[in-house]
């Protein structure tokens, strides 16, 4: 999965909610804004509200300011993005997808409905398509959330087997942002399978550093990393370490399987 439903599903939605905060969030069944606010401002307050019904999982709620939305400006493209999102938490991913495509076809630079639609696309298995819009997300210099773009084009570019794009988009995604735990990881697991055994421990430490400083549990996949990456330096300490979690947390995972088959 492209980075977890969150800060996967939708990294820079966030950012309209702005000065917003959830409690300020009412129902009012006429309307509830100002005769005298344009409709642009009455379209944000909707759009803000339902990202914030959508935040509390009150789906219900967010279709209604949705809706309301979609009175004022029904080619609006953030509307749609927001619906398609709304389709996705509900599990009719089809219908997600055309949302996200509506959206897009208003708005052909909206970099916002492209990076949530490659997530949908990710889930959905269509890695190429998936990676085809995260390219246009991640050559987006004023789009936000750029380096986990380019971190979902990494991730993308590893199931279709491109390895080289892989690592150049890990590495663009560090560049951005050197707290990217996952590229660090993906980065140092790429060095070790291409036989650059420094460079993949030299990664693997950033990772380390990253996670402690942020306080993120290791996942198997970084585990059975560790164990290879650590094991070939022969630091046996670390080794046993990283596999007593492993075993602990772990047992039924496939990185697990692939530990006892080392």
């Amino acid at each position: 999965m492209l980075i977890s439903p969150v800060r996967t599903l939708y990294p820079c939605l966030v950012m309209l909610l702005a000065g917003l905060s959830l409690s300020a969030c009412i129902t009012t069944t006429t309307g509830g804004f100002i005769a005298e606010a344009s409709d642009e401002q009455a379209l944000d307050d909707y759009l803000q509200l339902a990202i914030a019904y959508y935040d509390e999982n009150d789906m219900q709620g967010a279709r209604r300011h949705i809706n309301n939305a979609m009175q004022i400006d029904g080619r609006n493209s953030d509307v749609f993005t927001i619906l398609a999102l709304v389709f996705q938490r509900e599990g009719d991913l089809d219908r997600a997808a055309e949302n996200f495509d509506r959206a897009i076809d208003l708005d052909r630079g909206n970099s916002m409905a492209r990076n949530n639609y490659a997530v949908l696309l990710f889930e959905m298995g269509r890695y190429q398509d998936a990676y085809e819009q995260l390219e246009q997300v991640a050559n987006d210099p004023d789009y936000d959330g750029r380096a986990i773009a380019y971190e979902n084009l990494g991730r993308a570019a590893i199931q279709l087997d491109r390895v080289e794009d892989a690592k150049n988009a890990f590495q663009r995604a560090l560049q951005l942002n050197s707290n990217l735990y996952i590229s660090a990881l993906e980065s140092a697991l790429i060095e070790f399978e291409q036989g650059n055994y420094e460079r993949a421990r030299s990664s693997f430490q950033s990772y380390l550093t990253i996670v402690e400083f942020s306080s993120v549990p290791h996942s198997p996949r970084a585990l059975l990393a560790g164990i290879r990456i650590e094991g070939y330096f022969q630091n046996q300490q670390f080794v046993n370490n990283f596999s007593r979690v492993l075993e602990a947390l772990y047992r039924n995972s496939p990185e697990y399987q692939s530990y006892l088959e080392l």
